[in-house]
């Protein structure tokens, strides 16, 4: 077996392997898209549902200085109060 052929075979390895895992998330996209349709139909938000998953992912740090930014630009524009000091 050629060296050639030996990085062949490992290439198409790879590239199926690759595809296996594609053909997997489009299957778990899809089972989600109608979890958040069944949810809409039981009248839930779905774009809050999905604000809601991002959130839970961030760090509790991260998402309170998150928070912190969004009250601050807000209330630069006049959206809201301003922070109040601690």
């Amino acid at each position: 077996m050629s060296v050639e052929s030996v990085a062949q075979d490992q290439l198409r390895a790879f590239i199926e392997r690759i595809e296996r895992m594609e053909e997997e998330k489009a299957a778990i996209a899809a089972d989600i898209k109608e979890i958040y349709a069944e949810a809409k139909g039981n009248g839930f938000d779905t774009k809050i549902l999905r604000q809601i998953i991002r959130i839970r992912k961030q760090d509790a740090n991260e998402r309170m200085e998150q928070e912190a930014l969004l009250e601050l630009y807000m209330a630069a524009l006049g959206m809201v109060n301003a922070p109040s000091e601690v």
